[in-house]
This record gives structure tokens, sequence and C-alpha cells, in this order.
């Protein structure tokens, strides 16, 4: 096996992350703004360049790949995140014809995401014909979840039409069930609460290694509050707002307005703790409140609990919110040791705890690189 070159694309940005076989990161980069006052980074080392689309970005992208030394005839695959993989794309895929057109069909599901996927994607059979490409997906790793917690309470119809649960940040999650055995030294316990905390925030119920229930349903939009985002909302109410504002003016308000920065006026939770106004106060306090209250239903999808794992930026960086999370739990067994949140460490509960906490660095990028060494070496 050789190096996976590993890409998440976005509406004006495309990540980029080469990986040797073992899986250490070798390079690391980022072409941003994409469409604007865009900028190329590789390393230590940015420009400021015009990149109007995304098939010149990956073109500048490959050009700085070449002056690091990287001959892409070497490589094993790129390798793509994909947002939503729909009802069929339930696992990791090496891209073909057939692939490509289930992804284009679940545009409708991922507006905002799966037309950038792709177009990283189909760029990159442009400028390098002969290199495989992967996918995987974020909603993949939810597949597990009985069928009782994907389907909504709708007609038939409606759901044939996808209309149902499917779950985000999966990447995120089974990456997480790999890496905390390596950091706690310990089988993956039985029954665990995963936190995946950032601008996008959602819960995970894992038992068994396997995903069971998660916050997020049809979209990013539905569970806890965010930094945009309102989380869970009556129906009712969108379809009075809908019908004051208009469809597209609600769609922003929900997505874009609400949130930590509809509370508060910032979406940034490291301004909001530095800020300590009663405002800024209350908007921490929303979401750590209703990280609690969708935990108690994580935990009781599993039947108990046996741990609690912390990622993404604000889980992993956060001991504020880490802290106000763990003391509403601490009903549960899990006894918090103040000292190694503050400082940060991997292990955040006591000796003597009945429920593990821990924090788990978000690793996604190598767990795509992960699948697509699976799926190469099985050609």
């Amino acid at each position: 096996m050789g190096d996976i070159l590993v890409l998440n694309s976005g509406s004006s940005s495309i990540k980029f992350v080469l990986f040797g076989a073992d899986f250490t990161k070798k390079l690391r980069g980022s072409a941003v703004e994409i469409g604007g006052a865009s900028a190329l980074s590789i390393g230590d080392q940015q420009d400021e360049i015009s990149l109007p689309d995304h098939v010149t970005a990956l073109d500048e992208i490959f050009r700085a790949l070449k002056r690091h030394g990287i001959d892409f005839a070497g490589l094993t695959a790129a390798a793509h995140r994909v947002v939503h993989g729909g009802r069929n794309l339930k696992e990791s895929q090496r891209v073909s014809d057939e692939v490509l057109a289930e992804i284009e069909r679940c545009i409708p599901l991922a507006p905002l995401h799966n037309p950038h996927n792709l177009a990283a994607i189909h760029a990159v059979a442009e400028l390098a014909p002969d290199l495989p490409q992967c996918v995987s997906f974020d909603t993949a790793f939810h597949a597990t979840n009985p069928e009782v917690a994907l389907r909504y309470a709708l007609p038939d119809s409606e759901d044939e039409k996808g209309h149902r649960r499917f779950g985000f940040h999966g990447t995120s999650y089974e990456s997480l069930s790999l890496c905390l055995p390596e950091i706690s030294g310990q089988p993956l316990p039985k029954r665990l609460l995963a936190l995946h905390l950032g601008n996008g925030a959602s819960l995970c119920a894992i038992k068994d290694g396997k995903s069971v229930a998660t916050t997020m349903g049809y979209s990013p939009l539905e569970g806890l509050t965010m930094g945009t985002r309102t989380g869970s909302i009556d129906a009712n109410l969108v379809l009075a707002m809908a019908s004051d504002l208009g469809v597209e003016r609600t769609t922003q308000i929900l997505n874009k307005e609400s949130g930590l920065l509809g509370l508060s006026g910032s979406s940034d939770m490291r301004k909001l703790q530095s800020l300590g106004t009663e405002r800024a106060q209350f908007a921490v306090e929303h979401f750590c409140y209703w990280a609690v209250r969708h935990a108690g239903s994580m935990i009781a999808a599993m039947g108990g609990l046996d741990g609690i794992a912390f990622t993404g930026g604000i889980g992993e960086n956060d001991a504020k919110v880490r802290a106000n999370i763990l003391e509403k739990l601490s009903w549960l067994g899990v006894q918090l040791d103040e000292a190694a949140n503050l400082q940060g460490s991997a292990k955040l509960h006591r000796d003597g705890s009945k429920v593990a906490a821990w924090i788990v660095e978000a690793e996604e990028e190598r767990m795509i690189a992960h699948h697509a060494q699976k799926i190469m070496s099985a050609t």
C-alpha cells in the first residue's frame, strides 16, 4: 500500500491530508474561500491565490503536492468524505459510475454538501484519471440503528421519499470507537455515550461498537443546540414561521441565525466563555442542558451507561462545558477528576468511578484513510 490522499470538500473550501501506509500524517493543507478572497495553505506555507472554482482549487492543490515531491502515480487512492449516502450507501465504496449516480440521487437530502463532494470527485478524475478514488459517508455508521429509530411516524409514501432519520458525524463516531481502546488500554465500553461537540453538535449511543441511536435526524438541524442551528424544534412552530416569513427566510434563521448565535449574538463558545455576560452564560447553559436532556434519550436506547467520550472542537477543548455536562450526569455514577479535566487529560474520571469518561481527538481523516486502504486491499 502506498500513500492515501484524503479530501474533504465543502461549499467554499477543500481540506486535504496525505497519509502514509501506516496512517501517519505526512502533509496537510487547505484551499479556502473558493470563489472569493481565496488562499492555499500547505504545511506551514500559505499563499493568496485565485481559486474561482473547485476544479481550479484541486489543480492548485495537486501542483503544490507535486512541488513537495508527491508522485500521484505512487498513491494508493484519493479518498473523499461524502456527507450523505442515503438509504443505499451504507458503507465506504470505491468510486464507480453506480456510486456516483447514487450520491447524485442523494443531493435533495444534502443540497449544501453532496454537490461539492461530487465536484471534488469529478475534479480528481479529470486531473488524475488513473488514480483510484474511494468515498466514506457521514451517514453510514448510523445504518445500524434499528428501523424504529430511523423511521418518523409518517405515512409510507413520505418515508419512501427519504423523509427519515439518517444521522451525521458518523465518521467521527466510528473513529472514536477505534481510537478509544488505544487511549484507555481497555476494551471499548459496552454502552458508550459519545458527544461530538463543535459548531455542529450531536450525540451517539454506541452499544457493542455499533450506533443504535443518534440525535441528528433527516438533516443536521435536529438534536442539540448548536453554533447557529436551533436543534430540535416543534414542527408546527416551523410551519408558523414559514407562513409568516416564507420558507427561504425560515430556513436561513433555523440553520444560520439560531443556536448559540441566536441566544447570545455569538456562535463562538470560547468568546461566550470569556464574555461572562448573563446572555452569554444563558447560551452556554442552554447548550449543556440540552446535551444532557438528549443524553438521557441515548442512555435509554442503550439500556444503561458504561462510558462517556467527548470529541470535536468544544468537546476536546472546553473544560467548563465538559464539567457542566458531567456534573449533570453525576447521578449515573461518573466522578469527574477536576484537575484532569482542567488539564485536558484524556482520562477525565477519578479512579473508582462507576462510569469512565474520556477525551478522544477527532480523527475523521484518518478513519477515511483506513476505509480507503481496506477497500484497495480487497481489490
